[in-house]
């Protein structure tokens, strides 16, 4: 009888790593690729490859107002934000986009400190991320709050652990009325973490996949403005609000 339970458990085991297994493997196989856009918009020709991230420049480097670091969402290559990343650089500011592991911003949270070093001659750095991202980037944000002026939420919210309500730390928190993954109400409920020097804007008709260019996402609902609508008003927003912060 003894023997017999042994060895039900022991196929039980092997079929849970078996089920596991086979979901790593899907897991790390499905990606949110860039859509055909930024190819046509020529962004990965401005694009410069690093160690785990990739860097968009100003036209003039000797007169860069800051450095922007992004986060990307769970599974979405970093390209998908080029375009975003690529129109801040013409502004003024350096844009570092984390390219992480397996597409996963956690892989990849202390990247930041990485960017920050190899780039020593910018005083002004900021942080934000798209939807898992932003939770990446707010951690960072929260516990090194001396190092980074500013934390942009793209289509994302605060973790507990994360609570700036009792600061003046200064937040952009750019949200989709659209939004079927980082819903409206989801954002509302983490609301009283953010700090009291906190700038919401609500993109009407913008959805969650739209924060990048990477097509639909399972889960998110239909946007009823175009994905370079969106993203237009997601850069004149950064931009606005990064001026802002080192005026």
């Amino acid at each position: 009888m003894f023997k017999r339970l042994l060895k039900v458990l022991a196929v039980g085991v092997l079929v849970l790593l078996a089920v596991v297994v086979a979901f790593s493997v899907i897991w790390t196989q499905f990606d949110y690729k860039p859509s055909q856009e930024v190819e046509n918009l020529g962004v990965p020709k401005q694009a410069i490859h690093r160690d785990g991230y990739l860097l968009f420049q100003p036209d003039d480097n000797t007169d860069i107002k800051g450095g922007y670091i992004i986060y990307q969402g769970a599974k979405v290559e970093a390209m998908a934000y080029g375009y975003y990343a690529q129109e801040i650089a013409k502004q003024g500011y350096l844009v570092g986009i984390v390219d992480a592991p397996f597409n996963v911003s956690f892989f990849s949270s202390n990247k930041a400190e990485e960017i920050m070093k190899e780039h020593p001659t910018i005083n002004n750095w900021f942080i934000g991320g798209h939807s898992l991202g932003g939770v990446v980037a707010s951690s960072y944000a929260y516990n090194h709050q001396s190092k980074v002026k500013g934390l942009i939420l793209l289509a994302s919210y605060l973790m507990n652990k994360n609570d700036f309500s009792n600061t003046n730390y200064p937040i952009l928190s750019l949200t989709g009325d659209k939004d079927g993954l980082s819903t409206p109400n989801k954002i509302s409920e983490t609301k009283h973490l953010l700090s009291k020097n906190t700038k919401i804007v609500k993109l009407k008709g913008a959805n969650h996949a739209q924060f990048g260019l990477y097509g639909e996402q399972i889960g998110d609902n239909k946007a009823t403005i175009s994905p370079e609508e969106q993203q237009k008003q997601m850069v004149q927003q950064t931009v606005q609000w990064l001026n802002e912060q080192i005026k």
